[in-house]
């Protein structure tokens, strides 16, 4: 019982899910820091010299009846730099290794391509034909 524990745990897969996790957590931390720091103060700016930026009252008056459109970018900003981030530093490396154990599974041996169409067949025949000319 302990035994698959284990190999369940140390496979690869689920260490790359816990570094993928640890890792996100740790950048979406860095980019709302950003993006809160340097991003909402230009997108308040935008706002003019209203004190609440692009947020507005529904209630004049109201404090809670406040909807602030500036945060809303923010969050959205977030959202996209954080999946960028995850997609790139972390998604497309894991799809290339896994590409590479497949083919070292596989013996390296690549699958046979699949056969011409007969509009490829006459292009490659158009093709050979150009080459062999003077």
């Amino acid at each position: 019982m302990l035994k698959g524990f284990k190999e369940f745990i140390m496979r690869g897969n689920i260490l790359d899910l816990a570094i993928a996790f640890v890792m996100g957590t740790a950048f979406a931390t860095v980019v709302k820091t950003v993006v809160d720091n340097l991003v909402a103060p230009l997108i308040a700016s935008i706002g003019g010299t209203n004190a609440i930026g692009l947020a507005f009252h529904i209630v004049d008056g109201n404090e809670k009846s406040i909807v602030d459109v500036g945060a809303i970018i923010n969050a959205l900003i977030v959202f996209v730099l954080t999946a960028a981030v995850v997609y790139f530093v972390l998604v497309v490396p894991m799809k290339k290794i896994q590409e590479r154990r497949a083919a070292a599974a596989s013996g390296g041996v690549e699958p046979e391509p699949e056969p011409l169409t007969t509009d490829q067949q006459l292009l490659v025949e158009i093709r050979d034909a150009l080459r062999t000319r003077p």
